[in-house]
């Protein structure tokens, strides 16, 4: 199966792998010679050494860009959330981590459960093309979405705009949280955000490897040991 994958990829000595640096969970930082560093880029260096080729990271600002990069075969695999619109062009694997998405609401809201929050005239704002946004745009009823590029693009919007919710992933609305003085993150959630590596449809071999490798790395505890080691811990959890 080994040889199979290796023959999916560009170049044979090489896995490319597609990085969303815009989730702060999954890259938590940067090496000295520029490279990401945090879980998913982990994930990836573990996946090289399993296929015994080298990794290279190929970085980019957003999700919906590293979705975007597939049709232009700029990686042969790429790490960001599961999500049926991406999956018309991306082979997803099995989810590692999940992490779980809600609302922001300021000072004084009222809504206390999801459905409080999909009503007519309510304005949400939220990351353009975050896998949320996605989900949410397939699934609300009443609500309006206004987007935003990236998660401070989203806050800056729903402080200045004083909109009516913030959509995104609990540990980053948290953060936000702290610098809205009087603001709520509110109990519950409308989705799951589920992490995976992803590779080109037709590169079959790849992602029959790809999805056994996630099999023995969730057994093993090595996704548990990632998620400790680069202090996401209680913020990430390891998919089920």
């Amino acid at each position: 199966m080994t040889q199979d994958a290796i023959s999916d990829l560009k170049d044979p000595s090489t896995l490319r792998v597609g990085i969303n640096l815009g989730n702060i969970l999954l890259v938590t930082g940067e090496s000295v010679n520029g490279d990401p560093e945090g879980v998913a880029p982990d994930m990836a260096a573990a996946l090289a050494d399993k296929l015994g080729v080298g990794v290279s990271y190929v970085t980019y600002a957003t999700p919906g860009d590293v979705a975007d990069a597939a049709a232009r075969d700029e990686w042969d695999v790429g790490l960001i959330a599961i999500e049926p619109k991406r999956a018309e062009v991306i082979g997803f694997c099995d989810a590692y981590v999940e992490i779980e998405a809600t609302y922001l609401v300021p000072e004084g809201s009222t809504f206390q459960s999801m459905d409080d929050v999909d009503q007519p005239g309510v304005r949400i704002a939220v990351s353009e093309r975050a896998a949320y946004d996605l989900y949410l745009s397939r699934t609300l009823k009443h609500a309006e979405l206004h987007r935003a590029p990236g998660l401070p693009g989203a806050f800056e919007l729903f402080v200045n705009e004083k909109l009516d919710a913030l959509a995104g992933l609990v540990p980053a609305l948290k953060g936000n949280a702290e610098k809205l003085p009087g603001s709520r993150v509110m109990e519950g959630r409308y989705t799951s955000v589920q992490q995976a590596i992803g590779t080109k449809p037709e590169c079959t071999a790849l992602n029959a490897c790809v999805n056994e490798f996630l099999t023995e790395a969730k057994a093993s505890g090595l996704v548990a040991e990632l998620i400790e080691k680069h202090g996401v811990s209680g913020k990430l959890q390891v998919a089920s």
